[in-house]
């Protein structure tokens, strides 16, 4: 299979879970919000981002993983990629006993520092079901899917994830309106993800020559260390907010929280599903030392990511407190209509997508001892911000955190990769961010001044697609006068 179909249908495969990780997304929360109370649903999302810290300990060695493997499997060398896959499972599976000594630790102290009005044997519980499909991961889940990622075979893993979602939600859906527990849910829920790495297994038996005997003198995995800064700063961006909301706040401001993430969360990851095969192309191109291809390559990606970007979060920041409105509509324990927090919210994930293209760069080329910097400080410009001003503004201060650490690290990447990757010109970043501002702000200020007048579903749908609309018009025109090369060559694939 060439590089355009296994691209085509890797970014089609990881679409079509997103949407379908979005719609799910949407049906479950909404079912334990109306059956459980805020309270709980703040509960449940609380545990899994405390849970998500011992993602912490994986320290980046994922990504190394994956960027170490595009050589040997460009160059079919079995004997190498064993090595890789073998070393990557040892510390994974030494991982997974730090997780469950994790979890019994949080079942004894998180029942004490959260605020909840739940009892502790209540809370520990939760805990203790939650944790069963994070261990699964890490015991035997994550080396081979990160294999077949870097294979450009991530497809298989997608639709893996695609229908285990889709059986968890008719399974949570059936649970909940029988009248289960919530603890009777979420482990439901465990139990049906455990397949995933299983048949990721059973997938990578068949069609990889990997042998687990295999001894190695000296660590096949370069770098092993270096990915360190840049996973630490993931797991802080994604997870500070959730924390800081938990120790200062309480659960109903961590629902609040939730419930407008669910929305950025789902459309950052409906246009990260777009850039899978993407990272993994650039390594087997720079591998190949294909430099002329590559930069051409990212000059389209970099233009396709910043325009789809503008246009799904300026709609979104239109869209995102009418739809919260309808979503929460007869759910009263907590006020969920917060206008500025949405606002910046929705800024700092469109941040999180505008660096995509010079993060894919420098993950392709390894370059992860080099740009350690800019993550430590992105980190702590994140978990000092927000713990400052989460006093004041609560929400909106949690927000601000990550807005300001967003924008910069998004310019520190593109100007390290203008002067030290592929020398691509400053200028052209420059002018790409100010095609951004001006259709991002254009966008914003004609979709309030239409405005929505009937709050209900359907009001909203309309609305929806009004605001939409008048967004593709804006965007065709904007960039037809400054990259008419690129929508040109979109109408091409269309006519075709």
């Amino acid at each position: 299979m060439n590089r355009k179909k296994l691209l085509a249908l890797n970014t089609s495969s990881s679409l079509i879970f997103q949407l379908t990780t979005i719609i799910c997304g949407f049906i479950v929360p909404r079912l334990i919000l109306q059956t459980y109370g805020s309270e709980v649903n703040g509960l449940v999302n609380s545990i899994t981002q405390f849970l998500a810290i011992i993602a912490f300990l994986e320290l980046g060695v994922g990504a190394v993983i994956q960027s170490s493997l595009y050589k040997p499997l460009a160059e079919k060398n079995d004997e190498e990629i064993s090595k890789i896959v073998v070393s990557g499972q040892k510390f994974f599976s030494r991982l997974a006993t730090i997780l469950l000594v994790y979890v019994v630790i949080l079942m004894g102290i998180y029942p004490l520092i959260a605020k909840t009005n739940f009892g502790f044997l209540y809370t520990a519980t939760m805990i203790l079901v939650i944790s069963i499909s994070s261990f699964a991961q890490y015991y035997f889940g994550i080396v081979n899917s990160l294999l077949i990622t870097a294979n450009q075979r991530g497809y298989f893993s997608f639709n893996i994830q695609t229908v285990t979602l889709i059986l968890n939600t008719i399974a949570c859906f059936t649970l909940i309106k029988l009248g289960a527990s919530i603890h009777i849910v979420k482990l439901t829920t465990s139990l049906i993800y455990l397949f995933r790495p299983i048949l990721l297994s059973l997938y990578v038996k068949k069609n990889y020559k990997i042998d687990w005997n295999i001894k190695y003198s000296s660590e096949p995995i370069k770098q092993k260390w270096n990915g360190i800064a840049q996973h630490v700063a993931s797991v802080i961006l994604d997870g500070t907010d959730n924390i800081v909301l938990t120790i200062f706040m309480g659960l109903e401001a961590v629902s609040i929280y939730s419930v407008y993430n669910l929305v950025v969360s789902g459309v950052k990851k409906l246009l990260l599903s777009m850039t899978n095969g993407i990272q993994s192309l650039m390594g087997e191109m720079l591998a190949k030392e294909e430099v002329d291809k590559l930069r051409k390559f990212f000059g389209w990606v970099e233009w396709s990511i910043h325009t789809g970007t503008i246009f799904i979060f300026a709609v979104t920041s239109v869209l995102i407190v009418p739809f919260v409105e309808v979503y929460t509509a007869g759910i009263n324990d907590a006020n969920y209509t917060q206008p500025i927090f949405a606002f910046l919210i929705v800024a700092a994930n469109a941040g999180h997508c505008l660096r995509l293209p010079y993060n894919l760069m420098i993950l392709a080329g390894g370059h992860y001892k080099q740009t350690q910097s800019n993550y430590v400080v992105a980190s702590i410009l994140n978990i000092v911000f927000s713990i400052l001003l989460v006093k004041f503004w609560g929400l909106v201060g949690v927000a601000i955190g990550t807005l300001i650490a967003m924008i910069y690290q998004t310019i520190w990447m593109a100007i390290y990769d203008s002067k030290n990757f592929i020398k691509w010109p400053i200028k052209n970043f420059v002018k790409q961010f100010l095609i951004d501002l001006i259709t991002a702000i254009l966008i914003i200020l004609i979709g309030k001044i239409i405005s929505i007048n009937d709050i209900t579903w359907s009001g909203w749908i309309l609305y929806a697609i009004k605001v939409s609309l008048i967004a593709v018009v804006f965007i065709l025109l904007i960039n037809y006068i400054f990259y008419r090369p690129y929508i040109i060559k979109i109408f091409d694939k269309i006519k075709r």
